[in-house]
């Protein structure tokens, strides 16, 4: 059995926000990746990606999410984890992947400078570029997708809960 809950989606769509509301509700543990890379390299994510570039920081970004040990916890790595094969084989194998989808318009509206942010944008890709490329690789990786249109955070988080607990038979 399945015992993690791992959100995936893109930045600002919610997953730590959704995350540790999830995990105090299902008495779950909850991290958050980009601390824990921020801890582990002692910068900001800007930084890791300005001083290494974009390939420097997904390597990092794949060895602390591929390094993972949890149970009952709830995860939230970074919206650039799809692209680190071995962070989400890993994912797969120990937990169920919920993958939070936000329209574009949503996300536009949410993200005022994705650079600043700690966004991974290559050299000439727009945050439209981004999102579309990302979405499709959310899509392949989600045993969950829940559309978060219209809903308020915790209606959300009210959807991945009873869908969580009838995937572990709890409904």
């Amino acid at each position: 059995m399945k015992k993690n809950l791992i959100f995936i989606g893109m930045p600002a769509s919610g997953k730590s926000t959704i995350g540790i509301v999830a995990a105090k509700r299902l008495g779950y543990r909850f991290i958050d990746t980009d601390l824990m890379i921020q801890e582990q390299e002692g910068k900001l994510l800007r930084e890791i990606i300005q001083e290494r570039g974009t390939a420097g920081f997904l390597e990092v970004e794949d060895q602390v999410n591929a390094s993972v040990q949890a149970e009952r916890t709830v995860i939230a790595p970074g919206g650039s984890v799809v692209y680190c094969e071995n962070a989400m084989r890993h994912y797969q194998e120990i937990g169920i992947i919920v993958y939070l989808h936000v329209p574009y318009t949503e996300i536009e509206t949410r993200i005022q400078n994705a650079r600043s942010r700690g966004v991974v944008l290559r050299d000439g890709q727009t945050l439209r570029d981004l999102y579309d490329e990302r979405c499709r690789l959310f899509e392949q990786y989600a045993d969950i997708r829940i559309n978060e249109d219209g809903l308020s955070m915790g209606e959300t988080v009210e959807k991945v809960l009873a869908i969580f607990g009838d995937i572990r038979g709890e409904s």
